[in-house]
């Protein structure tokens, strides 16, 4: 149906944003490519600062995009930490700081019956990769937030 979200799996948990990649990003990109190619051809001091101001704004859209990315990343590690404290045996609570933000993150989408296993397999040496946990996970438990 119409608004119905596609169920998520780790094949498809990335997000591409297509008015901010493509449409927001590429424009960019072009105009960036145009400045540089008139600033080769008609060079004056005119066109030097427009092929550096299209430098400077692709850079502050990938800027941008990393921002919110890793605020995020540091919400979700606190979530985790906290989800963690609840999940695990109490003789594993002083290890949940030893786990890194990539496996934090991967976590995320196990379902709570499904952490303390990955998380002994992690502690065990067995799961070191954020893909590996997250492929290990058997009922995914989506992220529609995720940035």
């Amino acid at each position: 149906m119409l608004g119905e979200k596609m169920p998520q799996t780790y094949a498809n948990h990335s997000r591409i944003v297509p008015l901010f990649h493509f449409a927001v990003f590429g424009l960019l990109v072009v105009n960036l490519l145009y400045r540089l190619y008139v600033v080769v051809r008609y060079f004056g001091w005119g066109t030097l600062i427009d092929a550096l101001l299209a430098v400077a704004l692709v850079l502050f859209a990938s800027s941008v995009r990393t921002f919110d990315t890793r605020l995020q990343d540091r919400i979700i590690r606190l979530e985790m930490r906290l989800r963690l404290a609840r999940l695990l045996p109490p003789d594993l609570h002083p290890r949940i700081h030893e786990l890194r933000p990539g496996q934090l993150i991967a976590l995320r989408f196990a379902p709570d019956a499904e952490v303390p296993g990955l998380v002994d397999e992690i502690f065990a040496g067995r799961l070191t990769k954020s893909s590996e946990i997250k492929q290990r996970i058997k009922t995914w438990e989506p992220d529609y937030f995720r940035v």
